[in-house]
């Protein structure tokens, strides 16, 4: 979540020369790259239905990916953040029970706080963008998991991310193209890695050994992150409640991580495609 968040405030730096669809079409293009030249994914490691599910992760990457790229250049980052976290919360909610659903509702009071809904003057296409990427996560969520436990180590994701790559390129490329310098291609790389390639391992290993619903309280920790970095690298100064909303947040996520171990641990394979 760190990575993630300090990635979205040094790609901001990018919305003047190339917009904030530019900025994720360059970050995924070049994640994409990496992973498929580091892992060199082969037919046989995957079945029918191991593959198609990389290929719906990857395009769910690339919409949560620009989406909340759009809704940061209209929202604080902590705001966008909070309302992306409704799609990890009904996750939470949904594959939860007992005090993990407890977990959850506090992390959605938390994350309430954290956004002050009742202020108004909100931007529309911002909140529209914040809550695309809300539902792509949600999917993202379970997508990745399914990945984890059907292929070996990070195979899935040097195909899912070349996936997101191409999905981007089409959507964002034909009007960044025009506009970048060798400059630009070398600050996109360095922050391919920091964001996607690093967290997005991560998470995937981490939803071997978590539940969703877990996961999903766990991520309610984002917009804290999001608030804090914000403040560091945008000096953006949040109220008194973000910071009551920040704590929320944080018991939710200490309490989802406790009890949120799998109970069987997924068995990775890599069967012939039939």
């Amino acid at each position: 979540m760190l990575t993630v968040q300090v990635g979205v405030a040094v790609a901001v730096g990018l919305f003047d020369d190339i917009g904030p669809a530019g900025a994720a079409f360059l970050r995924l293009a070049w994640a994409g790259l990496i992973l498929l030249a580091l892992v060199r994914p082969r037919r046989e490691q995957f079945t029918r239905s191991s593959f198609l599910a990389c290929v719906a992760l990857g395009t769910v990457t690339a919409g949560v990916t620009m989406l909340f790229m759009g809704a940061v250049a209209r929202l604080p980052m902590g705001t966008a953040s909070a309302l992306e976290f409704l799609g990890p919360l009904a996750v939470a909610v949904v594959r939860s029970h007992g005090r993990g659903r407890a977990y959850a509702l506090l992390a959605a009071v938390g994350v309430l706080l954290l956004t002050e809904p009742w202020h108004g003057g909100t931007d529309l296409v911002g909140v529209a963008f914040a809550l695309g990427a809300a539902l792509c996560w949600a999917s993202y969520i379970l997508l990745t998991q399914k990945v984890g436990d059907q292929v070996t180590g990070i195979t899935g994701l040097a195909v899912s991310m070349p996936v997101a790559g191409l999905v981007a390129t089409v959507v964002a490329g034909p009007s960044t193209f025009g506009d970048l310098t060798w400059q630009i291609l070398l600050y996109g790389l360095g922050l391919a890695i920091l964001l996607p390639v690093i967290p997005f391992t991560l998470e995937l290993l981490a939803l071997r050994r978590l539940t969703t619903g877990a996961f999903g309280t766990l991520m309610a920790l984002e917009p804290a992150f999001a608030l804090l970095v914000g403040l560091v690298l945008l000096h953006q100064v949040p109220g008194v409640l973000p910071v009551v909303g920040i704590g929320c947040v944080i018991a939710a996520g200490i309490g989802a991580q406790r009890t949120g171990a799998r109970v069987t641990p997924p068995e990775t394979g890599a069967p012939s495609v039939a």
